[in-house]
């Protein structure tokens, strides 16, 4: 519909001199109702400037504008201008343009507007990857997709948490209360329990946090043990990350920690005091933001010892003389605003006009129905047991339903784990949710498993009907197609790269996941109203045309979201 939109946007803009086509375009309105129109145009802004009333300056554009061939009908009503798309025109403009893109519709081949960083998961080494850290990983990953659906280059960092404090506490927790045999036999699981226990004695014993902080001070000064621990500590956690990212089917191009960045930040303290930036108070390090109504940001300690803000500075840096980024994104929790805001404002400080392309996404918290998560008291629900539960219930689903399925395994994986996903991203990111198994394992309703049931639907038609995913339709007649439910799923089909580039300005994949379950509605509608394989050829051809559309549209909508698109179910 957006060619549409761009054209009537362009018909107004010669009668209304006093708004540019991009306004004009922007005040396009799609009605809730069809018998109002395909699109709507407001004419109240117009009344201050021609001194006329509303509905009078709209019956004067209507009048104006005449008869449109790419229009049935314009007509105002009230102070609004209605145009009604001729559908025969918009059925044939938007399958043309499906059936020619096939299942590259709506994805760019060409990755040449330059480059976009972005920075998501970044789990903590040596803590479990729990649901908590769900959100940055599949919103990131999604984005990641979304950007380079739009023509970017996307750069995917895993900015892991392998530097700081809680590496002495992990330190002073093993040699006190674990052993080299155990934490081989047991893996994460055994360090999280030394460390819940570190947080439980030290309660008792605040020497404890003391000893833990000059741990960590001697890996800053190059500690063997203390890095061979740490080294250690790092491998076992980076195996225990890579088996979930391959199940949420998740990659990345750098693994990039704050470890990385150690021997970069003396440079970047020494630019920070060379222009002038510096202010040191009571041996700490810092730099005031009391201009921007901000607390001061810290860049070291006392001690000496670095802090989140140096290494996130230094990073930037970096990635900005690496990647040359057009965007650089960072996709992490709303309790983290100020953080961001604070260096964000430090590197506009030190003159950098790149400060405007970074941006942070921030979204809500998870919680589970027991209380809110926290790996120091152990309150963690473990990401991999949550995708495995899910996995064995859409199993134990299959076995019910359809126990002679073809590939069981590996579509229980893809519909269980899309179930997972989707729940996370259907609601606006900012939304906290409380992890609930009933709503992530329902398979009715605005959901994952429905989605992919529809595309799986779309696809049993095709098989039913011969149709090759790669088919070329010839000479379709395109009259046959202007039901109410025929036109529905068509305009869905049309706004699919509107929503992409909504989807990329607001930071938004729940866009994404929202089009996918309008699309999947208008489309079982229309499975429901029409008849597809039926005698006449005509009808039937230009049905199935619809039928691979949809397919090749929620298969991409899903692949944006992370999902996988089972042929059958």
């Amino acid at each position: 519909m957006s060619d549409f939109k761009l054209k009537i946007a362009k018909l107004l803009s010669g009668q209304i001199t006093c708004l540019t086509q991009d306004d004009i375009y922007s005040m396009l309105e799609v009605p809730a109702n069809t018998d109002m129109g395909d699109y709507a145009f407001p004419c109240f802004k117009l009344a201050k400037e021609l001194r006329k009333a509303p509905p009078m300056i709209a019956k004067d554009i209507v009048d104006a504008i005449g008869e449109v061939s790419f229009l049935s009908k314009v007509e105002n009503v009230n102070a609004y201008i209605n145009f009604f798309v001729d559908k025969t025109m918009l059925v044939k403009s938007v399958l043309d343009n499906v059936l020619t893109a096939k299942e590259n519709y709506g994805l760019a081949q060409a990755h040449d507007k330059g480059n976009v960083v972005i920075d998501y998961s970044s789990p903590n080494i040596a803590k479990p990857f729990h649901v908590g850290h769900l959100r940055s990983t599949v919103i990131g990953h999604s984005l990641y997709r979304i950007f380079e659906a739009l023509g970017y280059n996307c750069v995917g960092v895993n900015h892991l948490g392998d530097w700081g404090t809680q590496f002495g506490k992990l330190i002073v927790a093993y040699k006190n209360y674990s052993s080299k045999e155990e934490v081989e036999e047991k893996g994460i699981s055994e360090l999280l329990r030394i460390y819940v226990l570190f947080h439980d004695e030290a309660e008792k014993n605040p020497e404890l946090e003391q000893e833990a902080r000059d741990y960590f001070t001697r890996m800053e000064q190059g500690d063997e043990e203390s890095l061979a621990l740490w080294s250690w500590f790092k491998e076992i956690s980076l195996k225990e990350f890579e088996r979930v990212y391959e199940m949420l089917g998740v990659t990345f191009d750098s693994y990039n920690g704050e470890a990385f960045y150690n021997d970069k930040m003396a440079a970047i303290i020494e630019e920070l005091e060379a222009k002038g930036l510096i202010e040191v108070s009571e041996g700490a390090k810092l730099v005031r933001l009391d201009e921007e109504n901000m607390a001061p940001c810290l860049i070291t300690k006392k001690d000496g010892s670095s802090l989140y803000a140096t290494r996130d500075i230094t990073a930037a840096e970096y990635r900005k003389k690496t990647y040359d980024f057009k965007k650089c994104i960072y996709v992490t929790a709303l309790q983290q605003n100020l953080h961001f805001a604070q260096w964000f404002k430090v590197i506009d400080k030190m003159g950098y006009d790149w400060a405007k392309d970074l941006v942070h996404v921030p979204f809500g918290m998870v919680s589970m129905e027991s209380g809110s998560l926290s790996t120091r008291k152990g309150n963690v629900l473990f990401l991999e047991d949550i995708l495995k539960e899910a996995v064995n219930k859409t199993r134990q689903v299959i076995e019910e339903k359809n126990p002679d399925l073809p590939n069981k395994e590996e579509v229980a994986m893809q519909v269980g784990i899309g179930a997972v996903i989707f729940d996370d991203m259907y609601n606006n990111i900012i939304k906290d949710i409380q992890f609930s198994w009933e709503r992530v394992l329902n398979f009715d309703g605005e959901t994952g498993p429905y989605v992919q049931y529809t595309h799986a639907r779309a696809c049993s038609v095709l098989r039913k009907a011969n149709v090759a995913v790669n088919h070329s339709f010839s000479d379709i007649d395109y009259t046959v197609l202007t039901d109410d439910a025929s036109v529905n799923v068509i305009k869905e089909l049309a706004d699919f790269n509107s929503v992409i580039e909504e989807a990329a300005n607001k930071y938004e994949p729940s866009y994404i996941a929202r089009y996918a379950v309008d699309l999947a509605q208008a489309f079982n509608k229309f499975y429901h109203d029409n008849a597809i394989l039926v005698e006449d050829e005509k009808v039937k051809e230009a049905r199935l045309a619809i039928v691979l559309s949809v397919k090749y549209v929620l298969s991409n909508a899903l692949y944006l979201l992370g999902i996988k698109s089972p042929e059958q179910m």
